[in-house]
């Protein structure tokens, strides 16, 4: 079974959420993917599922409020990490790794610092810390292409794909896999989703130098990853993050963007095995 084939799946958690979700492979630990502003089920590359549950069971799901899960999508990146957690109590996992792609990485941070019995690992893709200068909200250009009611290809690979040639072929292919689910497809996210998680982010990246010092508390192994050229959560706030973390390692992809991981899907889930392989 491939991603692209995977069910739909529902439970209930103990906060009276219904959590749509997607699961494949099999490992001792599960790896739970937390999605990108806007995305929902269908928003994953498969290919890049395909690859990292070839040796690990993969779990996707939707937040509160987002895609097929029922509830209000939170306006705080806090709430957002309880809802996850919740999900996890509602799978009965006591621990798990987590791969965290942009505000889903943001999730994450909150989720080790939350519950951090429960977490075992964190990948951080696109990421940036709390309280980081500059992050208080994106640049216009970015929410011109990303943020506007009406989402089009043209935007979402000005900004998950760099400007080069080769990187927007392999972005104009990743948007083929993207679509190559034909039935049982995700509910789209809606524009109050939209509206909440940038608020999210917003409240997120206000300036607050202090709060970089919660990092500190995270006392598992993490691995930081982005693209050479994301206009979205610019590189340096990845070394920055690793800077912040006791047991972090950073990579910058090349010639990449914000969706640097679909781009570099094989060498990335490559890295991210080997990163687990490490922790099991």
């Amino acid at each position: 079974m491939t991603y692209s084939e995977a069910p739909n799946k529902l439970v209930s958690g103990p906060n009276g959420i219904d959590y749509a979700y997607r699961e494949m492979g099999d490992g001792a630990v599960p790896l739970v993917v937390l999605q990108h502003f806007r995305g929902n089920l269908d928003n994953w590359d498969p290919e890049l599922i395909d690859a990292l549950a070839v040796s690990r069971h993969v779990v996707a799901f939707d937040n509160a409020g987002v895609g097929a899960t029922t509830g209000s999508t939170p306006n705080s990146v806090e709430q957002m990490a309880h809802d996850a957690i919740s999900f996890l109590e509602a799978l009965e996992v006591d621990r798990v790794d987590v791969l965290g792609f942009s505000i889903g990485s943001f999730v994450a941070q909150e989720m080790a610092l939350i519950r951090p019995a429960a977490v075992r690992t964190l990948v951080l893709a696109s990421s940036a810390p709390r309280g980081a200068p500059g992050m208080h909200g994106w640049a216009p250009e970015v929410i011109e292409a990303v943020g506007n009611r009406q989402s089009s290809p043209d935007g979402y690979l000005k900004v998950f794909y760099s400007g080069s040639a080769s990187s927007q072929q392999a972005g104009k292919e990743g948007l083929g896999r993207l679509v190559a689910r034909k039935v049982d497809r995700d509910q789209p996210t809606t524009w109050e989703t939209r509206l909440a998680q940038y608020d999210a982010v917003c409240d997120w990246g206000i300036p607050n130098h202090a709060l970089l010092q919660r990092l500190s508390s995270i006392d598992v192994p993490v691995f930081v990853a982005n693209g050479d050229s994301d206009p979205m959560i610019l590189p340096h706030y990845s070394h920055l993050l690793a800077g912040l973390i006791p047991q972090a390692r950073v990579k910058v992809y090349p010639d990449s963007a914000h969706g640097f991981l679909f781009q570099h899907r094989a060498e990335f889930a490559r890295d991210v095995d080997a990163f687990l392989s490490g922790s099991d």
